[in-house]
């Protein structure tokens, strides 16, 4: 299958959320584990690389998987890109995934 790049986007945090509903609410700052415009080259869609979340690794999985095996969305303006994000809804992680080009 071919690569993919997936790219950091955005890293959010609802404080809103964090102060209703978080023990440590007062603590909460945006994920730490990733930075905008970090990118993960995915030379094997089945394989994780080193030092990505496993939690959200398991929720943009399976967009991974559609955009390597050649998949595309209606709704997405440029084809072999899709916009996913982990599912921490008060501190997530927006990233892109997209196909790479034989030369990239």
């Amino acid at each position: 299958m071919p690569k993919c790049k997936v790219t950091v986007l955005k890293k959010l945090l609802y404080q809103d959320l964090a102060d209703e509903y978080r023990v440590d609410a007062a603590d909460h700052v945006p994920c730490e584990r990733f930075e905008v415009g970090q990118e993960f080259v995915i030379d094997h869609p089945y394989v994780m690389p080193e030092n990505f979340c496993t939690w959200a690794w398991a929720d943009i999985h399976r967009d991974i998987l559609t955009v390597a095996a050649g998949g595309d969305l209606p709704w997405m303006k440029q084809r072999g890109l899709l916009i996913s994000g982990c599912t921490d809804w008060i501190r997530p992680v927006i990233f892109k995934i997209e196909k790479m080009q034989e030369t990239d």
